[in-house]
């Protein structure tokens, strides 16, 4: 069976990573390469065995973080066992909800929002 794990790029990875173990409950699962010039080349994250990778923007590989004056054109689907808990500790870490947190047949309870770096995330609670 194959595998899709997002590789996200984002503007400031310690910052990112600091704002994803805090608001998100993640954990680093691999630890950060730093490259000689101090940006992030690679970092692995997970939040509930859900992982993704992440780096520093990278011009001169075509790599560049989100631009927070567009919408965006992924989102990321991140299923969690309580979408209420994990909403309420990304608005206290500031950032607001998009949408809900709400229930939504037949997905079951889902909340939306932009992570400070400019990705979109959508959470869900599949119904029982």
């Amino acid at each position: 069976m194959s595998t899709l794990t997002p590789y996200l790029c984002v503007a400031d990875a310690r910052a990112a990573i600091a704002w994803y173990t805090d608001a998100m409950g993640a954990e680093v699962t691999y630890e950060p390469i730093v490259m000689p010039d101090g940006r992030i080349g690679h970092v692995e994250l997970a939040v509930g065995g859900a992982s993704w990778m992440m780096a520093d923007e990278f011009e001169s590989a075509g790599v560049a973080p989100p631009d927070p004056t567009r919408g965006s054109s992924v989102s990321l689907h991140l299923t969690v066992p309580d979408v209420d808990t994990l909403a309420a500790r990304v608005v206290a870490a500031g950032v607001a909800m998009d949408r809900g947190p709400e229930d939504s047949e037949p997905a079951g309870r889902v909340a939306t929002f932009r992570d400070p770096f400019g990705h979109r995330w959508f959470l869900n609670t599949p119904a029982d």
